[in-house]
């Protein structure tokens, strides 16, 4: 039996705010307008197909999943895979088969869908394919790396944006409304309340509530602020899809020349718990792969810079790799290296197991001597300028050009005397 008390017991303002309808929703209008792919569903005689919706937590995932039954008088079956196991699907698809029976359709949420394995994932299918259930999945995960492929190809994935600066404005305004006050707080601290959400409405408005519960005197500016919420920790997994478009996002920022969007995606590793090791070992493949020889000496900034870090460690260490990083952000580019190593290599896995010329093959024994090996090999430091001109590649196979070096940085010099081997070379033929 509920007492009197828990009937009147508040609830949380992110609970009392949800929406009602999917055009109280905001910032999803990318989805759910008349044009989005969600509206055009609905305005279709409610039709919907199996679905992953994927994006950051607090956008709307949940509440835009309720609403989508409610809209369609399908039953609202909810689960979170972090709580529930074979045994609940199998009541769950039960259930559904026996309304369905009766008239209904089912829609089954399924929170943090990524966490099933493979195998439950794989349970899914024929009762998605049936129509048993329409299913609505839920991921803050990149459904391409944690779905099967079979579950993903009978499902549309919808991506949920994070909320931006002006839809988390609107929901203050609507906690002000639903509050019937004005947060106390100035102009700086509201903006920077907004930032301190991350683009996570349910947080915003978990922060509005404490915020809430102070007097409308004395206005709160952005230090004050500080003492009564607290910032939300960057969405940011070392071992996810949000490690990797960072370090893609601070890869490319170098590769562009772009210094200062590099120092400004390092920061956000760091910020999200990133080793820092991990950031200095791609910032060496860098060296190698993206400058090479058109500055060699990246390669030891680079390097010096990740030993740096290892003896002087957090924080004081950081600061190596982020003036190894603006070396890198503002050094001439090239990949010719890296161009002719891959295609030396695809070369040599076409060309199988060729011999080298017998004139560059050292004859230890009697017999090698007299089959050929070392015969009519010239020493380079006794010709004219110190340069043969011999061919070194295999007999019967053309030579090749793997490395063409960039007119810029060191390999402008470089360019020069590759140059003057291939004149010599020509002139020795």
């Amino acid at each position: 039996m509920t007492s009197l008390f828990e009937d009147q017991a508040p609830r949380p303002l992110a609970d009392s705010l949800r929406p009602q309808t999917l055009e109280e929703v905001i910032g999803q209008d990318h989805l759910l307008d008349e044009e989005g792919s969600i509206g055009r569903m609905v305005r279709n005689g409610g039709r919907l197909t199996s679905m992953i919706l994927w994006g950051p937590p607090g956008c709307g995932k949940t509440t835009v999943a309720r609403l989508l039954a409610d809209k369609t008088d399908l039953y609202f079956e909810p689960l979170s895979a972090i709580f529930s196991g074979v045994p609940d699907l199998k009541r769950v698809f039960k259930e559904a088969r026996a309304r369905r029976e009766g008239g209904q359709g089912t829609l089954l949420f399924i929170d943090e869908i990524h966490r099933f394995n493979r195998a439950q994932q794989d349970g899914f299918l024929p009762y998605v394919e049936d129509g048993t259930v329409i299913l609505v999945g839920a991921t803050t995960e990149n459904p391409s790396f944690e779905l099967n492929a079979a579950l993903m190809s009978r499902c549309r994935v919808m991506v949920l944006n994070r909320l931006s600066d002006d839809a988390l404005e609107g929901l203050l305004g609507r906690a002000e409304a639903e509050k019937n006050r004005k947060l106390p707080v100035d102009e700086q601290a509201r903006a920077s309340l907004r930032a301190m959400a991350d683009g996570d409405g349910r947080y915003l408005l978990n922060m509005v509530e404490a915020v809430f519960e102070l007097p409308d005197e004395p206005v709160l500016d952005m230090a004050a602020l500080s003492q009564v919420v607290q910032k939300r920790m960057p969405i940011y997994d070392k071992s996810q899809e949000g490690h990797y478009n960072l370090i893609s996002a601070l890869h490319k920022s170098l590769r562009g020349s772009d210094t200062d969007a590099a120092l400004y995606w390092f920061s956000r590793m760091l910020d999200g718990g990133e080793d820092p090791k991990y950031i200095a070992r791609r910032m060496l493949r860098f060296a190698v792969e993206d400058i090479g020889l058109a500055d060699p000496n990246a390669m030891t900034q680079a390097l010096q810079a990740w030993e740096t870090y290892e003896r002087l460690g957090s924080p004081e260490g950081e600061l190596a790799l982020a003036q190894a990083l603006i070396y890198l952000g503002t050094a001439p580019k090239s990949n010719a290296a890296y161009t002719a190593y891959k295609q030396a290599r695809a070369a040599a896995k076409q060309t199988g197991s060729l011999m080298p010329p017998k004139h560059i093959l050292n004859a230890p024994t009697k017999m090698m001597k007299e089959i050929g090996y070392g015969k009519g090999y010239q020493y380079d430091h006794d010709a004219q300028d110190g340069f043969s001109g011999q061919d070194y590649f295999p007999d019967g196979l053309e030579r090749m050009e793997f490395y063409q070096p960039k007119d810029r940085g060191f390999e402008r010099e470089l360019s020069k005397r590759q140059a003057y081997w291939s004149k010599l070379r020509q002139q020795k033929k």
